[in-house]
C-alpha cells in the first residue's frame, strides 16, 4: 500500500518512536525499556506460535495492500504486549499510535483520535478492558465499518453525523480478558494470549540486553537472572539492571552466577522468583486463614495491597507456578507454598471440606 511522506521521509500524523525521544525527557526505566526494546519479528524472543501467526497475518495484509485485521493481545503484564504492537507496525511500514484505555475519558477524544488515522495506520489501546461502555460502544462501527457517529449541539438542534475513517489496524491490550464485554472481543479478528517466558528464553534476552547496555555477563549470571524473573522478560531487564549496580559497587564489574544469587538475594528475590510481597501474600493465605479457602478482599485487606495490583500483578504467576489455586469458596495455598516457605503442611481448615 502506498504511504504518505513528507518531503523528510517522515510519514505525518506518525507517534514518534520511543527510540527517537529524548532520553531526558522520558526518565532512565523509560531509556532502559526502549534500548532494549525489540524492533523486528527476528529480534523478539519467545512467543513462537504467536509470533509465527502474526508474521503470516502481516505478510498477506501487506501483499494483498490492505490493513491488517484487527488483534487483541491478552496476558500479564510484562510479557511483551506492547513490544508487539511496535514489531507489527514496523512490519507493516506504518506508523503506530499509542494510548492507554483510562485516558481515553470520553468519545470526543476517541473521535479525535481516529479521526486524525489514515489507510493503513495502527492504533495501540493498552489496557483496553477499560474502556468506558460509551468509548467502547462508540469503538464498534470504526472497527467494523470504519466510521464514527456523533452528535452536534444538544437539544432540538441536535444534528447526528456520520464521519468516514481511514482504513486502520486496531491492536488492543488486556491483562484482564474476563473483564472485556462479548461485543468489543468478538470485533477482533486475531485473538492471542502471550504467556510466561521458559528460563532459556529469559536467558536469552537478558544475554541480548546486557549487550545492547554493555554489561558484563556470563552465561552462568544471565541464567541465573532469567530462573528467578518471573517469567517476564520486563522484571528480567530490571533485575539485570539492578544487579549491574551490585557487581560494579560490590563486585568487579562482571555478573557472574556469584554476584547475581548475591544481588537477588539482597533484593528479596528468592529462587523461585517470589519477592516480599509474593511471600507475604502466601503467609497471609497460611497463617491468617488456615491455608484458605478465603476470599481476595479479604487477602487484600491482609497484606495492605490494591486487589487489582493483587489479581493482575502477583496472583498469576502464584497460580501459573502452583503456590495457589482458586476455588468457588477462594484462594488456597498448595502444599508447594507450604514447602517453599518451609511451614509443616496441614491442608488447612476450609481445605478438608473442599476435597
Amino acid at each position: 500500500m502506498t504511504r504518505r511522506k513528507h518531503d523528510d521521509g517522515e510519514v505525518p500524523g506518525t507517534t514518534t518512536p520511543p527510540r527517537h525521544v529524548s532520553s531526558a525527557a522520558r526518565g532512565p526505566e523509560a531509556q532502559l525499556e526502549e534500548t532494549v526494546r525489540p524492533r523486528t519479528f527476528d529480534e523478539y524472543v519467545g512467543q513462537r506460535a504467536v509470533v509465527d501467526n502474526v508474521k503470516v497475518f502481516v505478510e498477506a495484509a501487506r501483499l494483498r495492500g490492505q490493513a491488517l485485521d484487527h488483534m487483541l493481545f491478552c496476558g500479564p503484564p510484562g510479557l511483551g504486549k506492547t513490544t508487539l504492537a511496535v514489531v507489527i507496525a514496523s512490519a507493516l511500514g506504518a506508523p503506530l499510535r499509542q494510548i492507554a484505555a483510562p485516558t481515553i475519558e470520553h468519545k470526543g477524544i476517541l473521535a479525535a483520535i481516529l479521526t486524525s488515522l489514515k489507510d493503513g495506520d495502527v492504533l495501540f489501546i493498552d489496557e483496553i478492558h477499560r474502556l468506558s461502555p460509551v468509548v467502547e460502544e462508540t469503538l464498534y462501527p470504526a472497527m467494523e465499518d470504519y466510521r464514527i457517529d456523533l452528535v452536534l449541539n444538544e437539544g432540538p438542534g441536535a444534528q447526528p453525523i456520520t464521519l468516514q475513517l481511514g482504513r486502520f489496524t486496531l491492536l488492543g491490550a488486556t491483562t484482564r480478558t474476563g473483564l472485556l464485554t462479548g461485543p468489543l472481543r468478538s470485533r477482533f479478528r486475531h485473538v492471542a494470549r502471550l504467556d510466561y517466558y521458559a528460563q532459556d528464553e529469559l536467558s536469552a534476552i537478558i544475554t541480548r540486553s546486557a549487550r545492547l547496555l554493555h554489561i558484563p555477563i556470563d552465561d552462568d549470571g544471565a541464567r541465573e537472572i532469567g530462573r528467578r524473573s518471573r517469567g517476564t522478560p520486563r522484571v528480567a531487564n530490571h533485575l539485570l539492571k539492578a544487579v549491574r549496580d551490585f557487581a560494579e559497587v560490590e563486585g568487579e564489574g562482571v555478573i557472574d552466577r556469584r554476584i547475581a544469587d548475591y544481588a537477588l538475594g539482597r533484593l528479596g528475590v528468592d529462587e523461585a522468583g517470589l519477592d516480599e510481597m509474593d511471600r507475604r501474600l502466601l503467609e497471609a493465605i497460611i497463617k491468617k486463614f488456615d491455608g484458605g479457602p478465603v476470599g481476595i478482599e479479604s487477602i487484600a485487606a491482609a497484606v495492605a495491597e490494591e486487589r487489582d495490583t493483587l489479581e493482575e500483578v502477583y496472583e498469576p504467576y502464584l497460580l501459573q507456578e502452583g503456590f495457589v489455586q482458586r476455588t468457588p469458596r477462594g484462594r488456597i495455598a498448595t502444599r508447594r507454598a507450604y514447602e517453599h516457605l518451609k511451614l509443616p503442611f496441614q491442608g488447612g481448615k476450609g481445605q478438608g471440606e473442599l476435597f
